[in-house]
């Protein structure tokens, strides 16, 4: 695989794993604020979702990449 095709696949590795990490975790608030959604997370926690995503995302690269180059299975003729 070529830096392309890897980084063509982190990207889309990781913004699937990170929208299936966004409703954990997230509770909407109690007493929403005026002019806020009722059902709008009160702490989405973000920035640990996105760092967890990260680290999950280059595993699954690094897993498809391998299972890829090793030879158990060829996608060429």
């Amino acid at each position: 695989m070529t830096f392309f095709e890897l980084l063509v696949s982190y990207v889309i590795a990781w913004w699937m794993i990170f929208f299936m990490a966004l409703p954990f975790g997230a509770h909407p608030p109690d007493e929403p604020g005026r002019g806020h959604a009722e059902s709008a997370p009160a702490q989405p926690r973000l920035w640990i979702k996105a760092a967890i995503t990260t680290v999950l995302a280059a595993l699954a690269v690094w897993a498809f990449h391998w299972f890829l180059t090793s030879g158990i299975v060829t996608l060429r003729g």
